[in-house]
């Protein structure tokens, strides 16, 4: 099919290819401190000829935006598999390029980003791989590791790498609606490199995910989901508890406090449903010591200890409180 040249503006829904003029120069980025030992860059260097971002919602809308505005990368394609989503992702500037086709989409890349839900990786791997051209990264932005690197490493090319990441930003919202450039600034990344992965392409995966403001940290895959799972996964699942156990007599009453520690519960649920079966082990465990800690507060209220209730309850706001002050949160 011949390729359809639009502006931002044309929202077309029938063309399988659009792109987009330039977009204006924008003010570098500032110069971030390094975690990890890395060559120096100048601020305007490119570090990526052609990223391909598979899922341009939340996430892979922003680092479009943001991968964009630092001049990370001469080219950002995106590709969705919603003819709507895709031309809302090249109007906002979050990609020069989009496409339906995946396999086209890859084509000349030497970053692939998978950025959507987790149990698509595989099918979307199994299909793109012919495609990579030699020394090609793919990346992906899941919020689990184990099982995703161990059915994706194995797929890549001799050539290519796999490296799984994750950066910990984003929240309930989902869409390419919600994406902002500065989504990645000040938050966690994490990278879970394996024994077949070489060190320069460690370095240039880490350099990016600095250069887009984030803190990298390197975990294995196996770590990475036994935290995540108590700080993530965990708190979806009890959030989205809570709000099962609400009554419809008491629903009125539900009012700023309920909203805040249920807020999570809002996120979208095949996204979430593909995270709590790819980290099954590591959630039900979390599970498991959260009903034991629950069981201890429900005992002491049951049996009118307040000496206990108070301890618990204190306890537990004194955690949070050097918590969020240590990572510079309002408590």
């Amino acid at each position: 099919m011949p390729e359809i040249v639009a502006t931002p503006s044309d929202r077309a829904g029938s063309g399988n290819v659009l792109t987009a003029p330039p977009a204006p120069p924008t003010v570098p980025a500032r110069t971030l401190t390094r975690r990890m030992q890395t060559p120096t860059f100048s601020p305007l260097m490119t570090r990526w000829n052609q990223v391909t971002i598979i899922g341009t919602g939340l996430v892979g809308g922003s680092l479009g935006l943001a991968l964009k505005q630092r001049h990370l990368a001469n080219r950002v394609i995106g590709v969705g598999h919603r003819q709507r989503t895709i031309d809302e992702a090249l109007f906002r500037g979050a990609a020069d390029e989009v496409t339906l086709d995946p396999c086209g989409g890859v084509r000349g890349s030497d970053l692939v980003v998978l950025a959507t839900a987790v149990g698509l990786f595989e099918t979307i791997a199994e299909e793109i791989v012919g495609n990579l051209v030699p020394g090609a990264v793919v990346v992906d932005v899941g919020s689990t590791k184990a099982e995703v690197v161990r059915t994706l490493e194995p797929l890549m090319p001799q050539a290519c790498t796999f490296v799984g990441c994750h950066p910990i930003a984003g929240s309930e919202k989902r869409g390419i609606t919600y994406a902002r450039p500065d989504l990645f600034e000040g938050a966690a990344c994490v990278v879970t490199p394996t024994e077949r992965t070489a060190a320069d392409v460690l370095v240039r995966v880490v350099a990016t995910w600095q250069d887009l403001g984030m803190v990298v940290r390197e975990l294995s895959p196996e770590v990475h989901d036994r935290l995540l799972a108590e700080v993530s996964h965990l708190p979806h699942v009890v959030a989205s508890a809570l709000v099962r156990t609400v009554s419809d007599e008491a629903e009125p009453l539900a009012g700023p406090g309920w909203a805040d520690t249920t807020r999570v519960a809002g996120g979208d649920a095949v996204l979430w449903r593909d995270i709590l079966l790819s980290n099954a082990d590591e959630v039900t465990a979390a599970i498991g010591r959260f009903q034991a800690i629950l069981a201890d507060l429900h005992d002491a209220v049951r049996q009118r200890r307040g000496e206990r209730i108070e301890s618990l309850l204190a306890e537990a706001r004194d955690r949070r409180n050097e918590l969020t002050k240590h990572k510079g949160q309002d408590a």
